[in-house]
């Protein structure tokens, strides 16, 4: 494995200096690089990538940090239309500095049709996952320089995966993808699947995945022969389906999955505005904790607020302890006002966020998990609070508030101060 990391580090490295080196003259050069404006390559840093000729590096995989593997570093990419339009190449290596192991992935693509930029895919994957997160596989690719959520988070499970893809646009409003994968799934904490007497520690699952996004109020232009969205229109809808199949390919389960998500926001001027944000999604038959439900937690356990003091997410509830509930079935509604910003100069402009999060869930068969102990959400959790950002250079701070169902009866328990980190492009 050491061997594949090192392979894989090395040609990314190469590729890296080869396209900024290996010119045919310093004109020609400075010609390439004059062809690519400011305004380009600040796009292309806002998507997370510092541009190459050949390669864009993804800065995700650079400098990271998560309670289970301490500091984790690495380097990331993929190569660009320069490279090639039909082909492509995203992979990454990371090693992690707690668990003192390395973590890759080597994956690639082609194009199979230009006019609705369908793409087939492969990936294998040697990594961690977050226990409870569900991602939708037509998710743009956000980027933060700060992820914040990451810091605390200390529930992962390793997981081997090869999968092959296929991304399709059924129109500009509204993109699919399509995936299958196998995995090995193995716990870095204590954790065992009771079914009828048998107990998995760890285990196969053979998943079939298809996902949608729907934007139907984006407007779209074709520009140098590319559609870019160029009015970021809402509501949108995100849909996916999951099946695992017991018995193909190894798999030790059979269980579905239904998540849904809508974003909306309610634009009052340029500077004022709400953003409502509804999730949902329900597990039925055999499936792990790997595969269902946490509600987005940010807490982490300590005794005092001080002692919890970290980084608020950007859509996370910030007073719910990190491991304290999982659900087989949940929802999630978020509301967050922006308010105006106050203009003390031209350039600082701090701006008040009020914040509203309501969470609702529950599980079947709560016995199959065994070795963790957790809570559900059938009471209904919510926690209402306010974040002040970009108060020095990005910093803000952010307060949240517990009640309802699940009040603690420590005051201080019920507590979130956090600082938050906003930066622009």
């Amino acid at each position: 494995m050491h061997k594949i990391c090192c392979l894989i580090f090395i040609t990314l490295l190469t590729c890296a200096l080869h396209s900024q080196t290996n010119s045919p003259s310093t004109d020609s050069t400075k010609v390439k690089n004059d062809s690519l404006s400011k305004k380009e390559f600040l796009r292309q840093l806002g998507n997370g990538f510092f541009p190459t000729k050949f390669l864009n590096i993804d800065m995700r995989y650079l400098v990271k940090y998560n309670q289970y593997e301490g500091l984790r570093s690495g380097l990331g990419g993929e190569t660009n239309d320069e490279f090639s339009e039909k082909y492509r190449i995203n992979s990454y290596v990371v090693y992690g500095f707690r668990d003192h192991r390395f973590k890759y992935k080597i994956g690639g693509g082609f194009r199979v049709n230009k006019a609705t930029n369908t793409w087939l895919n492969f990936s294998y994957t040697d990594d961690l996952q977050e226990t409870g997160s569900s991602n939708f596989l037509t998710d743009k690719r956000f980027f933060s320089f700060f992820e914040p959520r990451l810091l605390n988070i200390d529930l992962f499970h390793k997981h081997i995966t090869k999968a092959i893809a296929v991304e399709h646009e059924l129109s500009n409003h509204l993109l699919t993808e399509t995936e299958l994968s196998v995995s090995k799934i193995d716990p870095t904490y204590n954790y065992s699947f009771d079914i009828n007497g048998n107990s998995f520690e760890n285990f196969d699952v053979s998943l079939a995945k298809v996902a949608f996004q729907w934007s139907p109020f984006s407007d779209f232009e074709i520009s140098e022969g590319k559609t870019k969205e160029v009015k970021n229109g809402y509501p949108k809808f995100s849909f996916q389906l999951t099946q695992s199949f017991k018995g193909v390919l190894n798999g030790d389960f059979n269980f579905s999955k239904a998540d849904f998500r809508t974003v909306h926001r309610f634009i009052f001027n340029d500077q004022v505005f709400t953003e409502a944000i509804l999730t949902s999604g329900i597990a039925s038959g055999k499936t792990p904790l790997t595969h269902l439900y946490h509600a987005y937690p940010n807490n982490i356990t300590k005794e005092t607020i001080l002692q919890r003091f970290s980084v608020a997410g950007i859509n996370s509830f910030e007073t719910m302890y990190f491991n304290e509930f999982f659900s087989d079935r949940f929802a999630t509604l978020q509301f967050k006002h922006f308010v105006k910003p106050f203009k003390i100069s031209e350039r600082y402009k701090p701006q008040l966020v009020l914040i509203s999060r309501f969470a609702l869930g529950d599980m079947q068969d709560i016995e199959r998990h065994q070795g963790i102990n957790f809570s559900t959400l059938r009471k209904g959790y919510s926690e209402a609070g306010f974040e002040l950002n970009k108060l020095l250079f990005g910093f803000g701070l952010s307060f949240a508030y517990r009640y309802g169902g699940y009040h603690l009866p420590s005051i201080a328990d019920n507590i979130a101060a956090k600082f938050t980190f906003n930066v622009s492009l």
